[in-house]
């Protein structure tokens, strides 16, 4: 991709006045009322930024509480009851209010720049698609100040658990997730009118970004199965408050029908979860390695592959429920069968690596650690594909495990990535490089002392969400909650290290990775509060 023409590329000097000129004349607006009523992309994405890590601290807490409880055989510091509000809870803020909202954090700072836009397509929409978040968490973390007790179900949601025995707060809990869902769409539905309008002259859909990429795909997931989320709840409180009998079997309904429309939604949102790390990973990677992206179109295609099959697995969640044999069949081959375009996207990445002229900031030291353990999240999700194999598996630890080194050095690592990658360009100063290094190593020792046990006692029989164990359960139940420990309290440093480079550090130039390629490096760092006024154009 070369850059013909861009008025961000003029000599640094002129664009240091340019930016001085319109940060005077149409700068940010002054005290709190730029938060509250801002439409600018990057003042909405830091919102969101912020907002998913106070998510994932407050989420990170509870599971320190639950580990804590996990420590030794007994029970220690809770009732049963309130462990199961905890485990509910902790699910429900790590995937709604840690993880996506900070992948579209990192959409609405970065796709705009990536791809030459003066802002995202829908302004007004996209400071109202967050300001419904804080609403939306307030609802649901209410409910563990109510009578009775907050969700206690797991954040499946299980009818008819969550209907039959749901507690009163569950009627909050359903508002809630509507509200969540209403800021996914719109959110989506921006990232998609963005990528498609907005690009600038001679960008073509494929000279775009990969980042760029795996979000217009993950936009159009959330599109698809949101409406099936709502559609899942609002059958729950009818049934709750209305007297139908969708998934209860005394009135005709089934409460397996419940886990097909859950599963619909929730196997496409792993990959909401993830796909967006995949394209921070194919930004970086490349960085570090001084090399272009091997193999751009079929990491394109692979993308676009995961999307379409991942529609087509979710029953592998349900194996045990007593599906027909050919039904398991189905969903095993098909459940092998989108591990072919994910392991196209790791030997490309390798490839890229591969007789590279390799640094390792911390940026690139995520990405590698996503590489290798995601990997093996992958290889022991094959291995819950097998049928009979997932028999054993199925309800225990082996299951925790396993999605945990999916979604934590996943989803989480890449954000990490991602934040350490673009911080400098956001802030105009570099981060500390050797407290970055502290914080990944910790973070990587602590997630495998975590999650690496976990594979041993789902094996060896341990059932998930259960506040209490045999002993022989003890010693890897131990092991885990010390690596839990250590991977909570690293984040503190990370919030350290995030807010030290805010307040100041080393300038960044406007390039602040030698081998980064893209439109984001020919901005100043900081940009401008409005970039891109005059479109660049691409050859």
């Amino acid at each position: 991709m070369k850059i013909v023409n861009s008025s961000s590329a003029m000599a640094l000097e002129d664009e240091r006045d340019l930016a001085g000129a319109q940060e005077h004349s149409h700068g940010p607006a002054k005290g709190l009322s730029r938060w509250i009523l801002t439409t600018n992309h990057k003042d909405i994405g830091t919102l969101y930024l912020w907002f998913s890590f106070t998510m994932f601290l407050l989420g990170g807490s509870m599971a320190m509480m639950i580990r804590a409880e996990l420590f030794k055989p007994g029970l220690q510091l809770m009732e049963p009851n309130f462990f199961n509000q905890l485990t509910t809870m902790h699910g429900l803020i790590m995937v709604f209010g840690a993880v996506m909202p900070a992948f579209v954090g990192l959409a609405n700072w970065m796709i705009p720049l990536m791809i030459g836009a003066p802002d995202m397509a829908l302004p007004r929409m996209n400071n109202w698609s967050f300001w419904i978040l804080p609403f939306a968490f307030s609802i649901l973390l209410s409910t563990l100040f109510m009578p009775g007790s907050a969700p206690n179900f797991g954040w499946t949601f299980y009818a008819p658990l969550s209907t039959t025995y749901g507690p009163k707060s569950t009627d909050f809990f359903i508002v809630a997730i509507h509200l969540m869902g209403i800021s996914s769409i719109m959110g989506a539905i921006n990232i998609i009118a963005t990528i498609l309008n907005l690009r600038a002259p001679g960008m073509t859909l494929m000279k775009m970004p990969i980042f760029a990429w795996t979000w217009i795909i993950t936009a159009f997931l959330l599109v698809a199965v949101m409406p099936v989320l709502a559609g899942a709840v609002t059958m729950m409180l009818m049934d709750r408050n209305f007297g139908t009998s969708f998934f209860s079997a005394a009135g005709g309904g089934d409460p397996v029908l419940f886990q097909h429309i859950f599963w619909f939604f929730g196997h496409p949102e792993v990959y909401i979860m993830i796909l967006p790390s995949f394209g921070i990973m194919s930004e970086i990677i490349p960085t570090f390695s001084r090399k272009k992206l091997f193999g751009y179109t079929s990491m394109v295609y692979a993308t676009a592959s995961i999307g379409v099959l991942s529609f087509a697995v979710w029953a592998h969640h349900m194996f045990t429920t007593g599906m027909p044999i050919w039904g398991e069949l189905y969903f095993m081959f098909a459940t092998m069968l989108i591990a072919v375009p994910t392991g196209v996207k790791v030997f490309n990445w390798v490839a890229t690596m591969f007789k590279g002229a390799l640094t390792f900031e911390t940026p690139m030291l995520f990405a590698v650690a996503f590489l290798v353990l995601f990997t093996m999240g992958g290889f022991s999700g094959l291995m819950l594909s097998i049928v009979p194999a997932d028999f054993q598996y199925h309800d225990t630890y082996f299951v925790v495990a396993h999605f945990h080194y999916v979604l934590v050095p996943g989803a989480i690592f890449g954000i990490m990535a991602a934040v350490y990658y673009w911080l400098p360009k956001w802030t105009g100063h570099y981060y500390s490089e050797t407290l970055g290094n502290i914080h990944f190593w910790l973070s990587a020792i602590g997630v495998n002392l975590t999650f690496f046990p976990m594979h041993f006692l789902g094996l060896a029989g341990m059932p998930r969400r259960i506040p209490d164990y045999a002993l022989q359960f003890a010693d890897f139940n131990r092991i885990a909650s010390i690596g839990a420990f250590m991977f909570g309290a690293s984040q503190l440093l990370f919030l350290y290290i995030v807010i030290k480079t805010i307040r100041g550090g080393a300038k960044a130039p406007a390039c602040v990775w030698e081998g980064a390629k893209g439109l984001e490096w020919t901005l100043s760092s900081p940009p401008p509060y409005h970039s891109f006024t005059t479109p660049p154009r691409i050859e």
